[in-house]
């Protein structure tokens, strides 16, 4: 029994020492660059398959086939991605979401190109580097992390290193070459991943996909250490090891046996499921999204034409074997849901192929029981879509980076305690529906259930829904701030997508006529989430193509030239756009009635989701005057009083933010908050707004304590507010920007768009342009035109006249006094002092956390 125990344990250590390279190679790489490597698995499989061409193939002595793949090819490796794509990246501003999808781009590019290489097979020589002594590996991980806590913590790379960690533009301003700072991360984390490779080479499947996903589920390792700490990476990785080679050693009987075998093969992904769920997340929020289209994509009638005719042909061939054609509607059904959930919705979901594969499973179960196979398709599609709340309900409080492992996690833990466990697939069959075991009548079923989704779809994004779901994309915290129930929407949008991920998945194995858990792999998840968002992933006519050209490429050439291709375009995410936005789009509307023409080479998204500049507007006409406004919203008909009651907060950490602060704003009065910079104004408008929740004590409105009451409630209880920094929804037009406000407000009432567009001058052409388009004045009039029509009683603005010019100020001045004088509830927060002079009936001093005056 000590000898099973002692050869478990040596086992488990050389798991755990490839585990620990890879969390010091995560580590090290985000440290340095600030790129969560997903495609670190994939650098290691390319490695893998170099030394064995080296040595199996070409004959080179292993003495000199390892120094040149871990020295020359991995590092190599690192530093053409850091050159060729992250770089750019970086000197483009993009986010962390989009060095997200690119990462996954070189991922699905780099497994493409193995197979197309070096075939889709199985190898089981690969070349042993370092023996079968575990003690060896071992000392290894601990010298190479000893070698890195030493380089970071005593020499000048090291401090140049903490200090573009801690603040990359002051490193830079302070002489520091961060380019090169970054170049030595990537280069060392290839150098980790190809290390990782070559070890694990020997005693795991190489092939262009296993080991890939293998080194995936190991992330869990460097997600326990909060990307920081290499100690407490290398610790977890060697536990979880050695413990999931212990756990092989149990046998239970009877229904736990099998649940107990598969939690023994697979808890490093039980570890990165359970981190990801409940350890704080990567990244942070509203700085890590997918940036929306600029404008919402238009497909011309003709192009919908011309692809209808296209899916049409394959019933006109003359032959009845349409096996390939078959899985083209499906597979579109499954990408459709990414259309929802990451296209409308902006949440990045990497484990879609996890609900397609359990709505075929559910599927076939259900037919083996009796039922027929439409009706359990139908079926699995309600068991399915509540499962959405695995990635749905996280998705409230994740964001980002930290969204993509939740979603991540649950498509590789279905994966690996479902799809590849015989107590759930073993003798499953999966037949067609009666009458239609002909292709090509199943093919024209599939047509017809294709064309439904995309009208549901279709009327979903035209739609309340759809609006709101874009606006959640555009600007969370504007859409939240307008009423919308940001964390219900959010669920929403990931039910649907599974309920669709389900039918899809469904219909794809009944096409095949078999349940194949390797169609539904986590791998193919990645290359379905990089395919739309590459080709748009906010337009119907994505999944289509994306389908056409996953199963057509591979089918018409060979396995890897759809993931290669694929992966070439998401490398290149933020440089070159959507396939789609290159088609025809129907003409815009002219704004010059209103709003004139979009500033000459002005950034299309500048002012409606970036730091405002004042030189914008200032050729455009001015606001209306409030003689000239008609039918403004109803002022309520008993003015509400909302105060402050001795507010304090106290950020963790220490730092004190408001003190004791008492306010009370008199309806119907423009009460204004002045002080310098850093005094609390912004803090305390945010406690009113319900941004952010005070420590000690209370809000009220009209005597009711709605201090827990979130932003989009207070909104629907008439309390609307504006931002400093624009939260316009840049891919709505200027109608539906307001139009949202009214339908999300306190008062839903359509003719509250009218009104409130009439009032701020909005009514002309320029109602149809997309807000992207237009300059900071006519932003600032939507966004509190969007205020307003949702018939508050009380409008909190923040800064409203940052980026107006000095006639746009005063036109700003006259409505904001007419409101005022119509009953509405004020609240100015501004450094204009002239503003703030010329129509305020209190004003309100605030320095140091208090109010001094």
């Amino acid at each position: 029994m000590a000898s099973l125990t002692y050869d478990l344990t040596l086992a488990g250590l050389a798991v755990g020492s490839a585990a620990a390279l890879t969390g010091i190679g995560l580590i090290v790489t985000y440290r340095a660059t600030g790129v969560l490597n997903l495609a670190h698995g994939a650098i290691a499989m390319v490695c893998a398959y170099v030394l064995r061409q080296l040595v199996v193939e070409w004959d080179w002595p292993l003495s000199l086939a390892a120094p040149v793949t871990l020295l020359v090819v991995a590092p190599g490796i690192g530093l053409a991605l850091d050159r060729a794509v992250f770089r750019p990246l970086a000197l483009l501003g993009s986010n962390p979401a989009q060095t997200l999808v690119a990462s996954i781009g070189v991922f699905v590019l780099l497994v493409g190109g193995a197979a197309l290489v070096w075939g889709t097979g199985a190898r089981a020589d690969a070349p042993v580097l370092l023996g079968d002594d575990p003690w060896a590996q071992l000392a290894a991980v601990v010298l190479l992390a000893v070698a890195v806590g030493a380089v970071t913590r005593w020499t000048r790379f090291g401090r140049e290193l903490r200090a573009v960690v801690d603040n990359r533009p002051l490193a830079m301003l302070g002489g520091i070459d961060a380019d090169r700072v970054s170049a030595a991360g990537w280069a060392f984390g290839a150098f980790t991943a190809g290390l990782t490779g070559v070890l694990l080479a020997p005693y795991v499947r190489l092939d262009p996909y296993g080991m890939p996903l293998l080194v995936v589920e190991v992330i869990a390792v460097a997600v326990v250490a909060r990307m920081r700490s290499l100690p407490v990476a290398i610790v977890t990785a060697l536990a979880l090891g050695v413990a999931q080679a212990q756990l092989t050693r149990l046998h239970p009987e009877g229904w736990a046996g099998p649940l107990v075998q598969a939690v023994g093969a697979n808890l490093f992904v039980l570890a990165l499921l359970v981190a990801a769920l409940v350890m704080p997340g990567v990244g942070g929020r509203g700085q890590d999204a997918l940036p929306p289209p600029s404008v919402a994509p238009r497909t011309p009638p003709g192009v919908w034409f011309t692809v209808g005719v296209l899916f049409l042909l394959p019933l006109g061939f003359a032959g009845t074997d349409l096996h390939t054609a078959v899985q083209v509607p499906a597979l579109a059904i499954v990408l459709l849901s990414l259309v929802v959930v990451t296209g409308r919705g902006g949440q990045i979901a990497l484990g879609q192929a996890a609900y397609a594969g359990l709505g075929a499973l559910f599927t076939a179960l259900l037919a083996a029981g009796g039922l027929p196979e439409l009706l359990a398709l139908a079926l699995a599609v309600l068991i399915v879509a509540p499962l959405g709340l695995l990635t749905g309900w996280p998705a409230i409080r994740r964001h980002g980076l930290a969204l993509a492992l939740v979603t991540l996690a649950v498509g590789v833990a279905v994966s690996r305690f479902v799809f590849a466990q015989p107590y759930a697939t073993a003798g499953l069959e999966l037949g067609r529906p009666a009458g239609f075991a002909d292709d090509r009548r199943y093919y024209a079923l599939e047509l017809v259930v294709l064309a439904g989704c995309l009208v549901l779809v279709a009327a979903l994004r035209r739609g309340r829904t759809g609006r709101a779901l874009a606006a959640l994309r555009d600007h969370e915290g504007g859409a939240e701030a307008s009423g919308v129930r940001v964390g219900l929407l959010k669920v929403l949008a990931f039910v649907l997508g599974a309920a669709l991920a389900a039918l899809g998945g469904g219909l794809l194995g009944m096409g095949l006529r078999a349940f194949d858990p390797e169609a539904y792999d986590p791998v193919r998840g990645l290359l379905w989430f990089a395919a739309i968002v590459v080709l748009g992933a906010d337009s119907l006519l994505s999944p289509l193509a994306a389908a056409a050209l996953l199963v057509g490429l591979d089918a018409g050439t060979r396995g890897g030239v759809a993931a290669a291709a694929v992966g070439v375009l998401a490398a290149l995410v933020g440089r070159v756009p959507p396939l789609t936005s290159w088609l025809p789009t129907r003409g815009r509307t002219s704004a010059a009635a209103d709003g004139g023409p979009p500033p000459a080479g002005g950034s299309p998204s500048g002012g409606a989701g970036g730091s405002p500049r004042p030189d914008e507007g200032r050729a455009h006409p001015h606001w209306p005057s409030p003689a000239h406004r008609t039918a403004p919203p109803p002022a309520p008909a008993r003015p509400a009083r909302l105060a402050a009651h001795r507010l304090t907060l106290t950020y963790p950490g220490g730092l004190t933010a408001l003190t004791d602060v008492t306010l009370a704003l008199t309806p119907g009065h423009v009460t204004a908050l002045v002080g310098p910079n850093g005094a609390g104004k912004s803090t305390l408008f945010d406690c009113l707004a319900g941004t952010l929740r005070p420590t000690g004590g209370r809000v009220t409105l009209d005597g009711a304590d709605i201090t827990s009451r979130p932003a989009h409630a207070r909104t629907r209880l008439g309390v609307a507010r504006s931002f400093q920094q624009l939260a316009v929804f840049p891919s709505l037009t200027v109608e539906d920007n307001v139009r949202l406000g009214a339908e999300q407000g306190r008062h839903r009432s359509p003719a509250h768009t009218e009104q409130a567009l009439r009032l701020l001058g909005l009514s002309g052409s320029v109602r149809h342009h997309p807000a992207a388009d237009l300059p900071t004045g006519t932003l600032r009039r939507v966004e509190l035109a969007r205020a307003l029509a949702g018939g508050p009683h009380t409008l909190l603005l923040d800064e409203p006249s940052a980026g107006l010019d000095t006639e746009e100020t005063t036109a700003l001045a006259r409505i904001l006094a007419a409101l005022a004088a119509d009953g509405l509830t004020v609240l100015l927060v501004e450094h204009d002092t002239d503003l703030v002079a010329g129509i305020a009936h209190t004003v309100h001093t605030m320095e140091g956390g208090r109010i001094v005056s």
